[in-house]
Protein backbone atom coordinates (compact mmCIF):
# COMPACT_ATOMS: atom_id res chain seq x y z
CA UNK A 1 0.00 0.00 0.00
CA UNK A 2 1.18 3.60 -0.83
CA UNK A 3 0.02 7.12 0.12
CA UNK A 4 1.36 9.77 -2.06
CA UNK A 5 2.68 12.95 -0.78
CA UNK A 6 2.15 15.83 -3.62
CA UNK A 7 2.00 19.35 -3.78
CA UNK A 8 3.92 22.10 -5.69
CA UNK A 9 7.25 21.64 -4.10
CA UNK A 10 7.28 17.71 -3.32
CA UNK A 11 6.04 14.51 -4.20
CA UNK A 12 6.92 11.28 -2.66
CA UNK A 13 5.43 7.68 -1.18
CA UNK A 14 5.33 6.49 2.28
CA UNK A 15 5.30 2.74 1.39
CA UNK A 16 3.88 0.33 3.70
CA UNK A 17 5.34 -3.05 2.84
CA UNK A 18 5.63 -6.00 5.73
CA UNK A 19 9.18 -6.99 5.16
CA UNK A 20 9.90 -4.77 3.15
CA UNK A 21 13.72 -4.63 4.71
CA UNK A 22 14.20 -7.76 2.70
CA UNK A 23 12.92 -6.36 -0.65
CA UNK A 24 14.17 -2.82 -0.47
CA UNK A 25 15.79 -3.07 -3.93
CA UNK A 26 12.11 -3.80 -5.07
CA UNK A 27 10.67 -0.43 -3.65
CA UNK A 28 13.60 1.87 -3.84
CA UNK A 29 17.06 2.40 -5.92
CA UNK A 30 19.59 0.73 -4.52
CA UNK A 31 22.15 -0.12 -7.81
CA UNK A 32 24.84 2.83 -6.54
CA UNK A 33 26.40 3.71 -3.29
CA UNK A 34 24.52 4.07 -0.33
CA UNK A 35 25.42 5.33 3.53
CA UNK A 36 22.82 3.11 6.10
CA UNK A 37 22.66 5.22 9.27
CA UNK A 38 21.55 3.41 12.15
CA UNK A 39 21.93 3.58 16.13
CA UNK A 40 23.20 0.97 18.71
CA UNK A 41 19.73 0.96 19.92
CA UNK A 42 18.45 -0.59 16.53
CA UNK A 43 18.85 -4.43 16.08
CA UNK A 44 22.14 -4.53 13.94
CA UNK A 45 20.46 -6.86 11.66
CA UNK A 46 17.84 -4.45 10.33
CA UNK A 47 20.89 -2.15 8.50
CA UNK A 48 22.42 -5.31 7.43
CA UNK A 49 19.79 -6.38 5.57
CA UNK A 50 19.08 -3.28 3.98
CA UNK A 51 22.83 -3.49 3.19
CA UNK A 52 22.42 -6.97 1.58
CA UNK A 53 19.71 -5.35 -0.88
CA UNK A 54 22.33 -2.72 -2.27
CA UNK A 55 24.95 -2.56 -4.44
CA UNK A 56 27.61 -1.04 -2.35
CA UNK A 57 26.56 -0.19 1.39
CA UNK A 58 28.78 1.30 4.01
CA UNK A 59 27.12 1.40 7.53
CA UNK A 60 27.43 4.22 9.80
CA UNK A 61 26.59 3.48 13.73
CA UNK A 62 25.87 6.15 16.30
CA UNK A 63 24.92 6.10 19.89
CA UNK A 64 21.58 5.54 20.70
CA UNK A 65 20.03 9.06 22.34
CA UNK A 66 19.26 12.36 21.53
CA UNK A 67 22.82 13.20 22.01
CA UNK A 68 23.93 11.86 18.82
CA UNK A 69 21.78 14.35 16.96
CA UNK A 70 25.05 16.44 16.91
CA UNK A 71 27.40 18.49 14.97
CA UNK A 72 30.08 15.64 15.78
CA UNK A 73 27.84 12.76 13.87
CA UNK A 74 26.97 15.32 10.78
CA UNK A 75 30.50 15.44 9.93
CA UNK A 76 31.50 12.09 10.39
CA UNK A 77 28.62 11.23 7.93
CA UNK A 78 29.76 14.15 5.68
CA UNK A 79 33.22 13.02 6.01
CA UNK A 80 32.58 9.00 5.27
CA UNK A 81 30.54 10.08 1.96
CA UNK A 82 33.47 12.34 0.88
CA UNK A 83 36.08 9.68 1.48
CA UNK A 84 33.91 6.94 -0.51
CA UNK A 85 34.01 9.44 -3.17
CA UNK A 86 29.93 9.62 -3.16
CA UNK A 87 28.48 11.62 -5.70
CA UNK A 88 25.14 13.43 -6.59
CA UNK A 89 23.82 10.08 -7.79
CA UNK A 90 24.27 8.57 -4.28
CA UNK A 91 22.02 8.07 -1.44
CA UNK A 92 21.56 8.07 2.13
CA UNK A 93 19.37 5.77 4.18
CA UNK A 94 17.96 6.30 7.84
CA UNK A 95 17.24 2.46 9.34
CA UNK A 96 16.31 3.68 12.75
CA UNK A 97 14.30 6.25 14.69
CA UNK A 98 13.43 9.89 14.59
CA UNK A 99 17.75 10.96 15.77
CA UNK A 100 18.86 8.86 12.55
CA UNK A 101 16.14 10.17 10.55
CA UNK A 102 16.67 13.81 11.47
CA UNK A 103 20.41 13.40 11.07
CA UNK A 104 20.52 11.66 8.01
CA UNK A 105 18.12 13.77 5.98
CA UNK A 106 20.02 16.98 7.40
CA UNK A 107 23.31 15.43 5.80
CA UNK A 108 22.02 14.27 2.41
CA UNK A 109 20.38 17.91 1.96
CA UNK A 110 23.99 19.52 2.45
CA UNK A 111 26.40 17.02 0.88
CA UNK A 112 26.63 18.79 -2.56
CA UNK A 113 23.25 20.48 -2.40
CA UNK A 114 21.37 17.59 -1.77
CA UNK A 115 21.33 13.96 -2.83
CA UNK A 116 18.86 11.15 -1.90
CA UNK A 117 17.47 10.56 0.92
CA UNK A 118 15.53 7.34 2.07
CA UNK A 119 14.14 7.14 5.49
CA UNK A 120 12.75 3.93 6.84
CA UNK A 121 11.60 4.30 10.51
CA UNK A 122 12.04 1.42 13.31
CA UNK A 123 9.74 3.29 15.79
CA UNK A 124 5.95 4.23 16.11
CA UNK A 125 7.00 7.54 16.98
CA UNK A 126 9.07 8.11 13.54
CA UNK A 127 6.81 6.22 11.34
CA UNK A 128 3.89 8.70 12.84
CA UNK A 129 5.96 12.10 12.97
CA UNK A 130 9.39 12.30 11.88
CA UNK A 131 9.72 10.20 8.76
CA UNK A 132 7.24 12.39 6.84
CA UNK A 133 7.57 15.86 5.98
CA UNK A 134 10.67 16.79 5.60
CA UNK A 135 11.82 18.25 8.88
CA UNK A 136 15.70 17.72 9.27
CA UNK A 137 17.67 19.01 12.02
CA UNK A 138 20.39 18.59 14.23
CA UNK A 139 20.26 19.61 17.81
CA UNK A 140 23.22 22.68 18.95
CA UNK A 141 24.37 23.99 22.17
CA UNK A 142 21.96 22.21 23.84
CA UNK A 143 18.87 23.73 21.41
CA UNK A 144 16.61 20.81 19.98
CA UNK A 145 16.22 21.06 16.25
CA UNK A 146 18.00 24.16 16.16
CA UNK A 147 20.01 23.70 13.10
CA UNK A 148 18.22 22.10 9.94
CA UNK A 149 16.55 22.44 6.45
CA UNK A 150 13.44 21.34 4.82
CA UNK A 151 14.19 18.75 2.48
CA UNK A 152 11.86 15.87 1.53
CA UNK A 153 12.56 12.34 1.43
CA UNK A 154 12.63 10.34 -2.18
CA UNK A 155 10.60 7.67 -0.03
CA UNK A 156 9.42 6.58 3.16
CA UNK A 157 9.27 2.88 3.89
CA UNK A 158 7.36 1.64 6.58
CA UNK A 159 7.78 -2.45 7.76
CA UNK A 160 6.19 -2.82 10.93
CA UNK A 161 7.42 -6.34 11.04
CA UNK A 162 10.21 -4.06 12.76
CA UNK A 163 7.95 -3.12 15.60
CA UNK A 164 8.36 -6.37 17.24
CA UNK A 165 11.90 -5.37 18.85
CA UNK A 166 10.54 -2.13 20.19
CA UNK A 167 9.84 -1.86 23.96
CA UNK A 168 6.43 -0.77 25.08
CA UNK A 169 7.47 2.28 26.66
CA UNK A 170 9.09 3.24 23.26
CA UNK A 171 5.57 1.66 21.34
CA UNK A 172 3.66 4.10 23.76
CA UNK A 173 5.82 7.22 23.59
CA UNK A 174 5.37 6.94 19.92
CA UNK A 175 1.37 6.57 20.50
CA UNK A 176 1.32 10.29 21.69
CA UNK A 177 2.32 11.32 18.14
CA UNK A 178 -0.47 9.67 17.13
CA UNK A 179 -2.59 10.96 19.81
CA UNK A 180 -1.57 14.71 19.11
CA UNK A 181 -2.98 14.41 15.89
CA UNK A 182 -5.88 12.87 16.44
CA UNK A 183 -7.13 15.34 19.42
CA UNK A 184 -6.37 18.10 16.73
CA UNK A 185 -7.42 17.15 13.75
CA UNK A 186 -9.63 14.07 13.77
CA UNK A 187 -12.03 13.11 16.40
CA UNK A 188 -12.98 9.77 15.05
CA UNK A 189 -9.36 8.82 15.27
CA UNK A 190 -9.05 10.12 18.54
CA UNK A 191 -11.81 7.96 20.02
CA UNK A 192 -10.93 5.06 17.97
CA UNK A 193 -7.55 5.07 20.22
CA UNK A 194 -9.62 6.30 23.28
CA UNK A 195 -11.73 2.79 22.58
CA UNK A 196 -9.18 0.33 21.49
CA UNK A 197 -8.84 -2.84 23.50
CA UNK A 198 -6.01 -4.07 21.52
CA UNK A 199 -3.88 -1.49 20.37
CA UNK A 200 -0.64 -3.27 19.37
CA UNK A 201 -3.45 -5.35 16.67
CA UNK A 202 -4.29 -1.64 15.50
CA UNK A 203 -0.85 -0.42 15.19
CA UNK A 204 -0.79 -0.50 11.71
CA UNK A 205 -4.10 1.43 11.17
CA UNK A 206 -3.29 4.21 13.68
CA UNK A 207 0.13 4.87 11.84
CA UNK A 208 -1.51 4.94 8.70
CA UNK A 209 -4.68 7.29 9.70
CA UNK A 210 -2.14 9.49 11.53
CA UNK A 211 0.18 9.51 8.40
CA UNK A 212 -3.25 10.69 6.49
CA UNK A 213 -3.81 13.48 8.65
CA UNK A 214 -0.04 14.97 8.15
CA UNK A 215 -0.35 14.37 4.43
CA UNK A 216 -2.75 16.86 4.08
CA UNK A 217 -1.30 19.53 6.48
CA UNK A 218 2.01 19.18 4.69
CA UNK A 219 0.62 19.33 1.45
CA UNK A 220 -0.96 22.49 1.91
CA UNK A 221 2.07 23.93 4.12
CA UNK A 222 5.46 21.81 3.55
CA UNK A 223 7.47 24.35 5.27
CA UNK A 224 5.49 25.40 8.55
CA UNK A 225 4.41 28.74 7.40
CA UNK A 226 0.76 28.43 8.94
CA UNK A 227 -1.25 25.43 9.48
CA UNK A 228 1.58 23.04 9.58
CA UNK A 229 2.50 24.67 12.97
CA UNK A 230 -0.79 22.49 14.37
CA UNK A 231 1.67 19.48 14.25
CA UNK A 232 3.30 21.36 17.59
CA UNK A 233 0.78 20.60 19.78
CA UNK A 234 2.41 19.98 23.04
CA UNK A 235 5.65 20.42 21.71
CA UNK A 236 6.39 24.32 22.45
CA UNK A 237 6.27 23.24 26.22
CA UNK A 238 7.18 19.50 25.58
CA UNK A 239 10.76 20.35 23.96
CA UNK A 240 11.43 22.41 27.10
CA UNK A 241 10.42 19.90 29.54
CA UNK A 242 12.41 17.06 27.33
CA UNK A 243 15.83 19.58 27.82
CA UNK A 244 14.98 19.91 31.64
CA UNK A 245 14.29 16.17 31.65
CA UNK A 246 18.27 15.40 30.43
CA UNK A 247 17.30 11.88 29.24
CA UNK A 248 14.99 10.69 32.13
CA UNK A 249 11.91 11.57 29.50
CA UNK A 250 11.60 9.94 26.03
CA UNK A 251 9.77 12.40 23.31
CA UNK A 252 6.58 11.39 23.49
CA UNK A 253 6.09 11.49 27.10
CA UNK A 254 7.61 15.03 27.35
CA UNK A 255 4.94 15.53 24.54
CA UNK A 256 2.08 14.05 26.55
CA UNK A 257 2.62 16.29 29.30
CA UNK A 258 2.86 19.37 26.90
CA UNK A 259 -0.13 18.48 25.62
CA UNK A 260 -2.15 18.36 29.05
CA UNK A 261 -1.13 21.55 29.39
CA UNK A 262 -2.36 23.43 26.22
CA UNK A 263 -5.96 22.16 26.37
CA UNK A 264 -9.46 23.17 27.52
CA UNK A 265 -10.61 21.39 31.15
CA UNK A 266 -13.07 19.25 28.80
CA UNK A 267 -10.22 17.87 27.15
CA UNK A 268 -7.96 17.54 29.38
CA UNK A 269 -10.28 15.12 30.68
CA UNK A 270 -10.37 12.70 27.96
CA UNK A 271 -7.15 13.03 27.53
CA UNK A 272 -5.79 12.52 30.47
CA UNK A 273 -7.35 9.12 30.56
CA UNK A 274 -6.40 8.28 26.84
CA UNK A 275 -2.68 9.09 28.25
CA UNK A 276 -2.93 6.91 31.32
CA UNK A 277 -4.24 3.85 29.62
CA UNK A 278 -1.08 4.22 27.56
CA UNK A 279 1.16 4.63 30.55
CA UNK A 280 1.82 7.98 29.07
CA UNK A 281 2.59 10.98 31.97
CA UNK A 282 -0.02 13.74 32.55
CA UNK A 283 1.44 15.77 35.30
CA UNK A 284 4.54 18.31 34.94
CA UNK A 285 6.91 18.01 37.75
CA UNK A 286 9.17 20.96 36.48
CA UNK A 287 8.27 24.41 37.62
CA UNK A 288 6.66 25.92 34.06
CA UNK A 289 8.59 29.35 35.35
CA UNK A 290 11.89 27.02 35.13
CA UNK A 291 10.95 26.19 31.66
CA UNK A 292 10.36 29.58 29.57
CA UNK A 293 14.04 30.23 29.42
CA UNK A 294 14.41 26.81 27.03
CA UNK A 295 11.23 28.23 25.56
CA UNK A 296 12.82 31.43 24.51
CA UNK A 297 14.40 29.43 22.30
CA UNK A 298 11.36 27.53 20.10
CA UNK A 299 11.87 28.55 16.64
CA UNK A 300 7.95 30.15 17.20
CA UNK A 301 9.05 32.07 19.54
CA UNK A 302 9.51 36.34 20.10
CA UNK A 303 10.63 39.06 22.96
CA UNK A 304 6.95 38.90 23.67
CA UNK A 305 5.33 35.87 23.54
CA UNK A 306 5.35 32.34 21.44
CA UNK A 307 2.63 30.85 19.17
CA UNK A 308 1.54 27.63 20.77
CA UNK A 309 -1.48 25.11 19.55
CA UNK A 310 -4.54 24.95 21.92
CA UNK A 311 -7.39 21.99 21.95
CA UNK A 312 -10.75 23.24 23.51
CA UNK A 313 -12.99 20.43 21.59
CA UNK A 314 -11.37 17.47 20.13
CA UNK A 315 -10.88 16.79 16.46
CA UNK A 316 -10.14 21.20 16.42
CA UNK A 317 -7.62 23.38 17.31
CA UNK A 318 -6.69 27.22 17.16
CA UNK A 319 -3.44 29.19 16.92
CA UNK A 320 -2.86 31.03 20.28
CA UNK A 321 0.26 33.96 20.79
CA UNK A 322 0.85 33.72 24.50
CA UNK A 323 2.93 36.48 26.45
CA UNK A 324 5.82 34.51 28.30
CA UNK A 325 3.98 36.04 31.60
CA UNK A 326 0.76 34.01 30.72
CA UNK A 327 2.92 30.70 30.13
CA UNK A 328 4.24 31.45 33.57
CA UNK A 329 1.12 31.19 35.41
CA UNK A 330 0.11 27.77 33.61
CA UNK A 331 -0.66 25.09 36.43
CA UNK A 332 1.19 22.77 35.53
Amino acid sequence: MKINISSRDLSYDIIYEQGALAKVDKLIDTDRKTLILTDSGVPACYAETVAAHCREAYIVTIPQGEQSKCIDNYLLILKKMLSENFTRKDCVIAVGGGVCGDLAAFAASCYMRGIAFYNIPTTVLAMVDSSIGGKTAIDFEGVKNVVGSFYQPSAVIIDTDVLKTLDERQVNAGLAEAIKMAATSDAELFEFIEECKDYKAHLGEIIRRANEIKKKVVEEDPQEKGLRKVLNFGHTVGHAIEAAAKGELLHGECVAIGMMLMCSDEVKERLGKVLEKYALPTKCTFDIKDLISSMKHDKKASDSGVSCVFVDRIGSFEFRTMSWEELASIKA
